[in-house]
């Protein structure tokens, strides 16, 4: 195997220009070391980009072609081995001779309808190098399609519920308020789910400029009054000065129901907005006030199950009445069982107070979950590979990726239709980790093994590389060049190269060029381009646009060598909700009324018992038990974007012990014997895993939280079963079920577990060693 620690050192080099998901920054090399720094324009920059500098020669990295043992030496089909079988160093023409003839072998005897093109992952920041979209483009036009996955894990939920109700979600999310009304005219912000900023400080395609800090910072000295309803203080910076409205876990439909029918109650409501905009406030009312079903949702109902006092619940109602109110609802309440229900209800509680559509006003769902939310958008378009016709019609849900390795053929409901899991021969994933993203990992472990083959394009070691049959080593984005540029960022930059490839790995576009060359669709695949020439098409269609525009446009040298071009943006002024309040007849929702939907007979005509026709409080299955007695709060990473360079020097720098830390409340940590720095196991009925407390009263009694991202490092017994994650990935504990039978979302982000002190031996972290190896066959 090639060892990238024994190249030589690079020599002292200038400032180039690159972006990443969580910032736009230059690179230099110093004395052999790797430097990078935040662009000069970004006021609050993004600490993630230290994760660079160690990665591109880390022990992880996938340095040669890379077959499983088991399946070099008995073929396709499936095997309980994959996860901890050897593999065997192969060359690039041995291994793409094997791939293609296996792609051959699917695509003849079961059709391309047996293959699924994984990919969900955030692998780069480039237009072009997007691994997403090269393996798309290549399993169409090579083969003539694939099995597609729709939505994602972050807004599984939302993504489905929110064309009932209101429109598209970038339409509601994207193309909505934005930070600079709220500075200028929110009065009040219920941020259910709070608005972190480690969640608004990453963008897919790059952000050049982190303004939210400073925006909540101006508006609060404004007088704008944020609330952070949410089981974690952190979940707002200090800057907002928000007042901590500590809510049980997955509560916050009660609590906003109670708000609703305080607001009813006292005569708060705007009724015209409500008869005027809205479509089925009359039953939902009834629901709301106790007439259908004789519970009145009020304060003294939701005060036991959200865990926030009557007398509290109702002073906040008191603060909205004629006051400019933004209602936002992060991304993590609709990772939860009954996902679409805060969704919805974020919605009729801003229709309430008659606010949608109002500058800074209204519902804003996701903003301050990603650095996308709440911005201006681009006038010119920024280009990105085109993927070419799927001609398989199949599809499901993302986060149903086991259920339908594991029950192929088996019915499973989603948006209405009945639909049929296919049966998967080939899995070909590209850019991404699903051992991240999915739940209950050892289940997804056993759904990977009923694959024929299963094919990974990798930079490292992940978990998935490590259940793969061919790992494929492709660069990181510091080892090509691209474009990097964002419909609501101003910046485009021109990424150049800073380092080469590592050992034998190579650009996914290339290893896709040579695999289209063994199946006979070179042509189809490329058009004739390789990689510079591709940069300068879809450079050309921004850089006319500009040109139309009478704007500046450099050719692709100038922009080049320059190395980013600013873009002119344009005010959204509030998109599809401000111009429906302001004309609602000429410009309706693209809603069945065309008005919001406080109630939806067509969602209500599906039938499904676990998502009613309107929002209601629906207790979860996954809850605290008297032995598994503490939510466990499993959200997104602060030091990495999802698990993506895990090694990463800033995400290795806030481990202990080489683990990731769980938090706990004082109290919780007294009554186990925890104290900070301990090792702690958390467990439940689904697996274990070991992490390191911290002890905070920035967390709600009752409530751990273990971020998702650690590399999984399964550790097994003397029979082979797994036993627990010994370096702290919290999805071996989350249940893999959808949010409801409508959107089928992920419900990853709590479930319930207990927490002891670990005393015995610690297992050593292994997740970024390189698997077991047989040099024998080479």
């Amino acid at each position: 195997m090639i060892d990238a620690s024994s190249r030589p050192p690079r020599p002292d080099s200038g400032r180039l220009p690159h972006s990443a998901h969580w910032g736009v920054f230059s690179a230099a090399w110093k004395d052999g070391a790797l430097e990078v720094r935040p662009h000069p324009g970004d006021p609050d920059p993004n600490p993630l980009i230290e994760n660079f500098t160690n990665a591109l020669d880390h022990p992880a990295r996938v340095t040669t072609p890379m077959v499983r043992r088991g399946w070099l030496e008995r073929g396709p089909g499936p095997d309980a081995r994959r996860g901890r079988d050897d593999y065997v160093p192969v060359s690039w023409p041995e291994a793409l001779d094997l791939l293609a003839a296996e792609l051959r072998r699917v695509r003849d005897q079961h059709g391309p309808q047996a293959v699924f093109g994984g990919s969900y992952g955030w692998s780069s920041a480039g237009r072009f190098h997007h691994a997403q979209s090269q393996v798309h483009r290549f399993l169409n036009t090579s083969l003539g399609g694939y099995v597609r996955s729709v939505n994602s894990y972050s807004a599984g939920a939302s993504a489905v519920i929110l064309p009932h109700i209101l429109g598209g979600m970038d339409d509601v999310a994207r193309r909505n308020v934005t930070w600079e009304q709220i500075v200028a005219h929110t009065d009040v912000v219920l941020a259910f789910g709070g608005m972190a900023l480690k969640n608004s400080r990453v963008a897919s395609g790059g952000i050049s400029r982190h303004i939210e800090r400073d925006s909540m910072r101006q508006a609060a000295r404004r007088g704008c009054r944020f609330l952070n309803i949410s089981p974690l203080a952190t979940d707002l910076p200090a800057d907002a000065a928000a007042q901590w409205i500590r809510a049980v876990p997955g509560t916050d439909v009660a609590l906003m129901l109670a708000l609703v029918h305080e607001l009813v109650a006292n005569g708060w409501h705007d009724q015209a907005f409500l008869r005027d905009f809205c479509e089925g406030w009359g039953g939902f009312e009834d629901y709301l006030m106790g007439r259908a079903d004789g519970q009145a949702k009020d304060p003294a109902w939701a005060a036991p199950i959200c865990g926030v006092p009557a007398e509290e619940i109702a002073r906040i109602a008191r603060l909205l009445p004629g006051k400019r109110v933004l209602v936002t609802v992060a991304h993590s309440l609709q990772r939860a069982e009954h996902g679409e229900q805060p969704v919805w209800m974020g919605a009729v509680l801003a229709a309430a107070l008659g606010q949608l559509g109002l500058p800074g006003g209204g519902y804003a769902y996701a903003l301050g979950t990603l650095a996308h939310y709440g911005k201006r958008s681009n006038a010119v378009p920024v280009a990105s590979l085109p993927q070419g016709t799927n001609g398989v019609k199949d599809f499901i849900p993302v986060a149903r990726i086991a259920d339908m390795l594991l029950h192929p053929g088996e019915p499973f409901d989603y948006n209405g239709k009945r639909m049929d899991y296919p049966h998967i021969r080939l899995a070909y994933w590209a850019g991404g980790n699903p051992f991240h993203h999915h739940q209950d990992l050892k289940r997804l472990a056993r759904a990977f093994a009923t694959l024929d083959t299963f094919v990974v394009h990798e930079i490292g070691w992940t978990a998935t590389a490590r259940h793969a049959d061919i790992v494929l080593p492709c660069t990181m984005t510091l080892e090509r060049e691209d474009i990097g540029g964002a419909p609501t960022d101003p910046l485009l930059v021109a990424m150049h190269r800073i380092a080469a490839p590592n050992g034998l790995a190579r650009d996914d576009y290339d290893i896709f060029t040579d695999l289209a060359e063994r199946l006979g669709t070179r042509e189809a695949f490329t058009e004739g381009r390789d990689s510079a020439e591709w940069l300068r098409h879809l450079y050309e269609r921004t850089r006319a646009a500009l040109a139309d525009k009478g704007l500046e446009a450099p050719d692709f040298d100038q922009f080049w060598a320059r190395g980013e071009l600013t873009l002119p943006q344009q005010d959204d002024d509030g998109g599809i909700l401000r111009a429906f309040r302001d004309d609602p007849a000429g410009k309706p929702l693209p809603t069945p009324s065309g008005k919001v939907q406080i109630s939806s007979p067509t969602v209500a005509g599906f039938g499904y018992a676990d998502c009613p026709g309107h929002p209601a409080w629906l207790a979860p299955q996954d809850a605290p038990t008297p032995a598994h007695p503490l939510f466990l709060v499993a959200n997104q990473p602060a030091t990495r974007l999802h698990s993506q360079l895990d090694f990463g020097a800033h995400s290795a720098s806030q481990k202990r012990q080489g683990r990731e830390v769980c938090t706990l409340h004082p109290a919780d940590a007294a009554a186990r014997g925890i104290a900070e720095g301990d090792i702690v196991r958390l467990f439940n009925q689904r697996g274990a895993c070991l992490a390191s407390a911290t002890l905070s009263e920035a967390i709600m009694p009752g409530v751990a939280q273990l971020p998702t991202g650690a590399w999984y490092d399964p550790v097994r017994d003397e029979r082979g079963e797994v036993t627990l994650c010994g370096h702290g990935n919290p999805n071996v504990l989350t249940r893999d079920v959808g949010t409801s039978s409508l959107a089928q979302g992920c419900s990853g982000q709590l479930t319930a577990v207990q927490v002891e002190r670990h005393d015995g031996a610690l297992p050593p972290i292994r997740a970024f060693d390189r698997p077991r190896t047989d040099d024998s066959r080479r």
